[in-house]
């Protein structure tokens, strides 16, 4: 936990609808991951993405609603398609860490996934 009471959260962000072209996709995605700068990792198929990122916030409450709100606010300027959230994860940094067996920093994958 920080100083001023924030602490780091992993979010895992699950979204779906009506099957969109890859290579738009794509495009749409890395846009999202420069307008994004802590994106984890993407993983996609033609009518799903998985948007793993790092935020900060005091309470879980407090980071799972601007999670809520993440495609949507980039939905006009990285040209996303019109998904719906199907799923959010939200775990503590040190969770998160332990999953991993080691911390990794730094390293973002944008790579296509069938679901």
């Amino acid at each position: 936990m920080e100083l001023d009471g924030t602490r780091h959260w992993h979010v895992t962000l699950t979204l779906a609808g009506e099957p969109v072209e890859p290579v738009l996709l794509r495009a749409a995605l890395l846009r999202l991951a420069e307008e994004r700068p802590f994106l984890d990792s993407v993983h996609f198929g033609r009518d799903s993405v998985e948007v793993k990122f790092w935020d900060q916030g005091a309470s879980m409450l407090d980071v799972a609603s601007l999670a809520l709100r993440v495609w949507d606010e980039h939905r006009e300027s990285a040209r996303l398609p019109r998904w719906q959230v199907v799923g959010l994860e939200i775990v503590e940094r040190g969770v998160q860490e332990l999953r991993q067996g080691q911390v990794v920093r730094g390293q973002r994958t944008l790579m296509p996934l069938s679901f």
